[in-house]
């Protein structure tokens, strides 16, 4: 297999600094990742098969500069970790943002368990609109800072008592939201493997159903969800606007998202929820 490109990947998210294996270093790459490499679903779109393996990754995220979601993300910045010297553990998780109580959800999502100072670190730079900007650590259920939104990480018995679960939540504005529930179970690169395929191909999956694309920025968080594009702002404000054509589209990913497509492209079958 070719060596991973640390050097393209740090010039990618344009990273200067430290090479130690440090918690500082690791916030910093991890908020230059989220900054740089935006989440997006535009592939599964059209139609193009998603590949979870680093060289497929390397070629899309890193040279052709496109996004991606969890799959690709994460397992190019625990490629871009060991290079600096991280023990870094692959995990999954049961998506629990905007999920009503009682609906069960599949393990379609990736995070990485990182040890870093004699600690261990959640990092996650491929959850959307709610990406997280810096590691958390694992030792504490208390609120955790980061750029954006306050996190904190909740121990969960399960009735049947078959194991500790740890639900990951955001505060926005005075209220909790869950974002994912899941275990320091390691996950096997086949289980992505699976993962993928539903999240790419099948019918019901929510990737195959909306258009997304999400990028972290120093003032807050551009996301496009369908017809309508909204900026966050720490504060708390939200502006939204109805994204008008199929046209329009093209410009805001090419303007918020650095994302370019030829003219013309067009996302999704004909009566689609998003610009077609």
């Amino acid at each position: 297999m070719p060596a991973f490109d640390l050097e393209a990947y740090l010039n990618r998210i344009s990273y200067r600094g430290p090479r130690d294996a440090s918690l500082a270093t690791l916030s910093a790459l991890q908020w230059h990742h989220v900054r740089a490499i935006p989440f997006e679903n535009l592939d599964v779109l059209l139609g193009r098969e998603i590949r979870i393996d680093l060289p497929s990754i390397e070629r899309k995220l890193v040279r052709d500069r496109r996004g991606g979601y969890c799959f690709e993300q994460n397992h190019l910045f625990a490629a871009a970790l060991r290079e600096f010297g991280y023990g870094v553990t692959p995990l999954s998780a049961r998506v629990r943002w905007q999920v009503l109580p009682g609906i069960s959800t599949p393990l379609t999502h990736m995070l990485l368990q990182v040890d870093c100072e004699g600690a261990r670190f959640i990092s996650d730079v491929g959850f959307g609109s709610l990406s997280l900007t810096a590691p958390l650590a694992l030792a504490t259920e208390a609120e955790q800072a980061t750029p954006h939104e306050p996190r904190r990480l909740i121990r969960q018995m399960p009735v049947d008592g078959s194991g500790m679960l740890i639900m990951q939540q955001a505060r926005l504005g005075a209220e909790w939201a869950d974002v994912y529930q899941f275990t320091l179970q390691p996950q096997a690169p086949i289980d992505y493997e699976l993962a993928n395929w539903f999240t790419s191909n099948h019918p019901e999956s929510r990737f195959r159903q909306n258009l997304t694309a999400s990028r972290a920025t120093d003032t807050g968080r551009h996301t496009i969800l369908n017809g309508e594009f909204t900026t966050r702002y720490p504060d708390g404000r939200v502006e939204k606007r109805v994204i008008a054509s199929p046209d329009d589209l093209l410009a805001v990913l090419a303007a918020h998202f650095d994302l370019h497509f030829p003219t013309g492209t067009r996302f999704g079958p004909p009566g689609s929820a998003w610009p077609s």
